[in-house]
């Protein structure tokens, strides 16, 4: 990983505070509170970055960002996001965007071979050729990745000013997902409550990295459960109820055929695990919908909101969310702001 990039706002203050209301402060009464909610998938969620850049740099001024949720990369991409959004502006969680991916891009001629080496070994395994696997608890090397990694979202995101943010601004709600493997349940973290930890926790894939200690009990990647969080967002004061929720999608939804190879079959499994915990949150949300437009529950307390897709068009195998090679990574990251810039365009 590079060492580019400083560390954004570090005193929390609203260096840009006309650039944050365009997207914080609708003006319009025509104007709809957004929520964004980004599926995790490893290198993959280098599209949600993308998305995210294109949609704050168009962002409509009548509506209003009221949540942002993620889970694994998905998280890393919300708090960055959220954190750029809230102390400089919208130009500014773009430049924090670029720059953590820049950092996360795998960069010496060392990193590069041991990307691509990994990535291949893995390519291997999903074929079905039995490969010895090492526990990370007994890896210095995932121990240090690990530790790698935290280091790049320090740099670029102040967490110790996260609480202040949240108690001084009417900010969107935060959320990160994560597993607790003692308690057996999904457990999220939310505004004041996330720390660099929790999205180190989020982002824990058991295969890969230790889990992470958070007030006594352990976590793993909430890939596991909340695939993103959902249900947080809507659970907000009625004002703050989104209208809309956008989901970046990373797991393709449908797939033509039955997979029958062994790689075929990882690959399936892989996207579903990611999207039934989503689709069943989902259709609660149209549930409620239906509820509401029955008036079977007291608009005062509840609302309708539209769910919105924002998908990965692009099928890859599940071995390149381990690819931290540059060329993909920037590749994802134009598909995804094409993609929300028509996004935007046909909503």
């Amino acid at each position: 990983m590079s060492d580019g990039g400083d560390g954004g706002s570090r005193e929390g203050e609203r260096t840009d505070p006309g650039g944050a209301s365009a997207v914080l402060d609708g003006v319009a009464a025509d104007g709809a509170n957004v929520a964004i909610a980004c599926q995790g998938g490893g290198s993959h969620t280098a599209f949600t970055a993308g998305v995210l850049r294109g949609l704050l740099r168009n962002w409509r001024e009548d509506d209003t960002l009221v949540g942002l949720s993620g889970t694994s990369g998905g998280a890393v991409n919300a708090v960055t996001a959220w954190y750029g959004l809230t102390t400089a502006g919208s130009g500014r969680a773009c430049d924090l965007l670029d720059a953590v991916w820049d950092d996360i891009a795998a960069e010496t001629p060392t990193e590069r071979w041991t990307n691509d080496s990994f990535v291949w070994l893995n390519r291997v395994e999903a074929s079905g050729f039995p490969v010895p696997r090492v526990s990370p608890y007994y890896l210095p090397s995932a121990k240090r990745a690990q530790r790698e990694f935290r280091e790049v979202i320090e740099r670029h995101v102040d967490f110790a000013t996260i609480r202040d943010l949240c108690d001084r601004g009417d900010y969107p709600h935060l959320v990160v997902g994560t597993v607790d493997i003692n308690g057996g349940e999904f457990e999220t973290f939310t505004d004041q409550d996330i720390t660099a930890e929790a999205v180190l926790a989020s982002a824990a894939v058991p295969e890969l990295f230790p889990a992470v200690e958070i007030h006594g009990h352990y976590h793993w990647d909430g890939l596991f459960s909340q695939n993103p969080p959902v249900r947080d967002l809507m659970h907000v004061a009625p004002e703050r109820k989104p209208d809309e929720l956008w989901v970046v999608q990373i797991n393709p939804q449908d797939r033509e055929g039955l997979p029958t190879s062994p790689d075929e079959i990882a690959d399936r499994r892989n996207e579903l695990s990611g999207n039934i915990s989503l689709n069943k949150e989902l259709r609660f949300i149209e549930q409620v919908n239906d509820w509401v437009a029955a008036g079977r529950l007291p608009e005062s307390e509840f609302s309708q909101t539209t769910i919105r897709r924002i998908e990965l068009d692009q099928r890859f195998d599940q071995p390149s969310k381990l690819d931290r090679s540059r060329d993909f990574l920037i590749d994802l990251m134009d598909r995804g702001e094409a993609k929300a810039e028509a996004f935007l365009a046909g909503r």
